[in-house]
């Protein structure tokens, strides 16, 4: 078992009861799962730009990412319905806590000028998202291999019903949030 597993329900599970007041074991906020989604426009001219972000965020993430396709044409852009013009990855159980983990206390302390994560990229149900600029601060991608830096959304999805409740899980988790 990850040891942030451990963390959970050891830790962050009474201090949640506690904190909120729940009467149920299963009313008390978790982890439901983690996407995390690489946007890679640069496909569209070259094919070879697309294998290496699967590459790079499968040696992130430890699981082959999915190919996302076009929905629409879009002529500006040269774009066609059905190109390929990214990836995402859905994560749950073991993996989800293993790559949290990770990126709690190994890539987000090596992001420049790193303040803490901002506490707006919640969607008012207890869900939250965050945008990294480039994929260099995972210490799993050599630096030397990468021809392109490409940024990525990390999703984190919760059973929390609201903002505050999944903030609270979230910091005792050990999400490093912004001081106001």
């Amino acid at each position: 078992m990850s040891t942030l597993a451990e963390k959970y329900k050891g830790e962050v599970v009474p201090a949640l009861k506690k904190q909120f007041g729940y009467q149920n074991v299963m009313a008390i906020p978790k982890l439901s799962k983690v996407v995390v989604n690489m946007g890679v426009g640069e496909a569209i001219g070259e094919a070879k730009t697309l294998d290496q972000a699967v590459e790079e965020m499968g040696a992130i993430v430890g699981q082959k990412p999915s190919i996302t396709r076009a929905k629409k044409s879009i002529a500006n852009f040269k774009l066609r319905a059905g190109m390929p013009i990214g990836c995402r990855v859905t994560l749950r159980g073991r993996m989800m806590y293993e790559f949290m983990n990770r990126l709690m206390n190994l890539a987000l302390p090596r992001v420049r000028d790193f303040r803490g994560v901002p506490a707006k990229g919640f969607d008012g149900r207890g869900n939250y998202t965050l945008g990294l600029k480039d994929q260099l601060v995972f210490p799993e991608i050599n630096y030397s291999k990468v021809q392109k830096v490409k940024g990525m959304n990390v999703s984190i999805v919760t059973t929390a019903r609201t903002d505050e409740e999944s903030l609270a899980l979230l910091t005792h988790l050990g999400m490093p949030f912004r001081k106001n």
